[in-house]
């Protein structure tokens, strides 16, 4: 029965911002049964008539070329990340040299989309980990940012997915992420507020101790500007 609190159409849902709390991105069973050529022709088929549809001129030199731009843009980059097949290897090696410490990357580029509105996400990752015998390559952490981040998301799923990833390859709970961007959903539209950004973070292990989480915090906002 509807109450005048009910959620009546899929605008109102679509404002709230609701999500479930399970980690893994919403894909339907046969997602990827198409393949990358078929989805291209078909999202550029479909682009096209939305274009037509907001009374754009698709003979223009400048417009009739952009309904496949957009099909390549979506299937081979932006949303590149939904393939489990473009998962970065997490290699990982033995920690030789005993190193005990958190080992903390910072300011890792996040360029990501708004599943509820298809706008641009982007800032900057902070990841960590302790080592509980293994160490993993430093490319790789950004790699898997990137993974997750390609991809219509969630900033507070994205968050937990890196975690994840990382709890997995290297065999410990002990990862960190903090993640600052901006949402152009919130900056660009709607409210149209440039200056805010949304921060979110997943301690995981020993980064759940006030002390630990407080260091990690504290070696994220080092000055770390560094000369050519």
């Amino acid at each position: 029965m509807n109450t005048d609190n009910s959620i009546n159409s899929h605008d109102e849902e679509g404002d709230l911002h609701i999500s479930n709390s399970n980690i893994e991105t919403p894909l339907k069973a046969n997602a990827f049964e198409v393949d990358d050529a078929t989805k291209i022709q078909v999202i550029q088929e479909h682009f096209e008539k939305i274009m037509d549809t907001l009374g754009l001129d698709l003979q223009d030199d400048s417009l009739k070329g952009t309904p496949k731009r957009v099909a390549k843009m979506f299937v081979q980059e932006i949303f590149g990340g939904l393939h489990p097949d473009r998962k970065p290897s997490a290699s990982t090696f033995e920690n030789k040299y005993q190193y005990g410490e958190m080992l903390v990357e910072k300011n890792i580029v996040v360029y990501s989309t708004c599943e509820h509105h298809f706008l641009p996400i982007v800032g900057r990752a902070h990841v960590a980990y302790i080592s509980k015998g293994r160490v993993i390559g430093l490319s790789k952490m950004n790699r898997i940012v990137d993974y997750y981040a390609k991809r219509p998301q969630v900033q507070e799923r994205m968050t937990k997915q890196i975690v994840a990833a990382l709890q997995e390859a290297l065999g410990t709970d002990d990862v960190a992420c903090v993640i600052d961007a901006k949402h152009l959903c919130v900056n660009s539209r709607g409210i149209r507020d440039i200056e805010s950004s949304t921060v979110t973070a997943e301690f995981g292990g020993a980064f759940k101790e006030e002390e630990k989480k407080r260091d990690f915090l504290d070696y994220i906002n080092l000055d770390t500007h560094f000369g050519a």
